[in-house]
């Protein structure tokens, strides 16, 4: 396994264990922030965000305690005449649980339906460096969207 197989199977790992499987919170890292992390051997993962229903926020993944990979995002609800906070999160959950159950990593197109709307993720580039964008659809109008960025860290 070369280690950029082991790095998109430690993020899926991390990702699994945090925010998609209600992993505890962490002590706030920055002012205002809401953390969650997971560490396994020598890899250590973090999620810090602000805000709720318009939020922004960064992943990022360190190896020997050097960091190695980071995504930035911006999510927000755009229709709240049809879609909550609490709705959305749980359609992006279940999307994704059904993502890395089918052993895919967080990149490449993803369709998912659910009963509270209609999941879409669309993204570009490979693990080195990438963008992409969700939406959720809501009774076919767009309810909630997030766009986000990342890649290698190099020294």
């Amino acid at each position: 396994m070369t280690a950029l197989e082991r790095l998109k199977d430690f993020i899926v790992e991390a990702k699994s264990n945090t925010y998609v499987g209600g992993g505890m919170p962490r002590p706030s890292s920055r002012p205002g922030s809401r953390d969650i992390g997971y560490e396994r051997d020598n890899w250590r993962y973090l999620d810090s965000y602000f805000g709720g229903t318009d939020f922004a926020g960064q992943e990022t993944v360190w190896r020997d305690g050097e960091p190695a990979w980071a995504m930035n995002y911006f999510g927000r609800i755009t229709r709240h005449d049809l879609i909550n906070g609490e709705k959305a999160g749980l359609i992006i959950k279940a999307a994704l649980q059904a993502m890395y159950r089918d052993k895919r990593h967080f990149l490449g197109g993803m369709e998912f339906r659910h009963a509270h709307g209609y999941y879409i993720d669309n993204s570009r580039g490979d693990i080195g460096h990438f963008s992409g964008h969700e939406v959720i659809f809501v009774d076919g109008e767009e309810a909630y969207e997030l766009d986000y960025r990342g890649g290698l860290i190099k020294r």
